[in-house]
């Protein structure tokens, strides 16, 4: 059965497209009063308008190729830039309205000419926009930043102090594009040196093998207690069609069986025992949980057998499982390690200030949090989906070291 379409939306958002560019094309115009530059311009921008609603509609059978790519980042490398320059330009206008008002001028609707200082800005912002997206594109993706936490517990085993964690997440093997670029990540992971390497999920985008070309850089990967993963949502692969149910459950044993090959220890509501010096922490494992995005795991089960006395340290990759069930849980559940929102691959952390729209579905997004006295971490993820980069939120790799108070 062929799917229905609803069209008001796609023409809705056109007619916003249609204003947002009259407003910054006559905006500019100012800097360039050529006529050529306008339909130049305005043709450029209803290019790929028309590509991306046309890579939309053809989604189902389409796919995430190289058009579709080409078409969607540069859509919205356009038109971000057009909306920085187009609130440049506002208050441009906002400016001269308000010195009409204030001037005594005798001829009824008098405005004065746009002020060619704030075309300017525009214009410098414009294209500054569109730098920064290339270098996200080009550069950012791949620009891996370690970051480091160290953790006190009052109840941390005394053999267990100084203990180191790495952890990633948010691989999404399918949309790597430069072996040279990811092994530099691997590298850097086992540069840290630590104890124990956990992988919070989301290990492909969609299909099981994806992974497989890149199972050899992350089989290098070394923990000298062990290497341990969980699934994210886009590993069971809910966001596109299968031929059958039979064949989405056999993309879900195969990438099982990947997890198997590069040395990870799947924890699926399960948990394990980390020894050392005869004493342990407790090490479990969910499958994923997330309002919206699947409420699979049981976190009841995974702690099967544990005690409430016990040291755990719980793997679950959507942060929201924190707050519904974790943070609340009868039994303590020290350290929470999660991922799952990328940062959104966009945002500012620089001076204090830390800012992405993810905000907007996800109060804490990414870093550290402390509630009753349990600790999660967000993850910023290992790879990127969706839009092929990143500005201001970096790929992250997390080294945690646990000490005693």
């Amino acid at each position: 059965m062929k799917r229905k379409i609803n069209l008001l939306p796609i023409i809705v958002f056109a007619l916003i497209l249609v204003i947002l560019n009259w407003y910054v094309t006559n905006g500019l115009l100012i800097l360039f009063p050529d006529t050529i530059f306008q339909t130049v311009f305005s043709a450029m921008l209803l290019l790929i308008a028309v590509s991306f609603v046309v890579a939309i509609l053809r989604i189902p059978s389409f796919g995430m190729d190289v058009f579709f790519k080409i078409a969607t980042h540069s859509f919205i490398i356009i038109f971000v830039a057009e909306i920085v320059a187009a609130l440049i330009l506002f208050i441009g206008d906002i400016t001269r309205i308000i010195l009409a008002f204030l001037g005594n001028h005798s001829s009824v609707g008098y405005l004065p000419t746009r002020i060619v200082t704030f075309s300017i800005i525009a214009f410098i912002a414009f294209i500054i926009v569109i730098l920064i997206f290339i270098d996200g594109i080009v550069r950012g993706k791949y620009a891996y930043r370690v970051i480091k936490k160290t953790l006190f517990f009052d109840d941390l085993p005394a053999a267990f102090d100084g203990f180191t964690i790495t952890q990633i997440s948010d691989v999404h093997s399918g949309s790597f594009d430069n072996k040279k670029a990811v092994q530099k990540g691997i590298d850097l992971i086992n540069a840290q040196k630590s104890d124990l390497f956990v992988f919070t999920g989301d290990l492909v985008n969609n299909k099981a093998d994806e992974i497989i070309p890149w199972i050899a850089l992350f089989k290098q990967i070394k923990a000298d207690y062990g290497k341990f993963s969980i699934l994210g949502n886009h590993d069971y692969g809910d966001y596109i069609k299968w031929n059958s149910e039979v064949e989405k459950r056999e993309n879900l044993q195969n990438l099982k069986k990947h997890h198997q090959e590069i040395g990870f220890r799947l924890l699926l509501d399960e948990h394990i025992d980390i020894e050392k010096e005869q004493q342990k922490i407790i090490l479990a494992g969910v499958e994923n949980w997330g309002v919206g995005f699947g409420e699979r795991g049981d976190l009841n089960k995974a702690l099967t057998g544990t005690n409430k006395a016990d040291f755990k340290i719980l793997l679950s990759h959507d942060p929201s499982h924190f707050d519904a069930q974790i943070k609340i849980h009868p039994s303590k559940i020290n350290l929470t390690l999660s991922g799952h929102t990328h940062g959104m691959q966009f945002g500012i952390e620089v001076f204090g200030i830390k800012w992405s729209p993810v905000k907007y579905r996800y109060k804490h997004w990414a870093g550290l949090k402390e509630e009753f006295g349990r600790y999660l971490y967000i993850n910023r993820g290992f790879g990127f989906l969706g839009f092929s980069g990143r500005i201001g939120i970096w790929p992250e790799i997390t080294v945690i070291e646990l000490k005693r108070k």
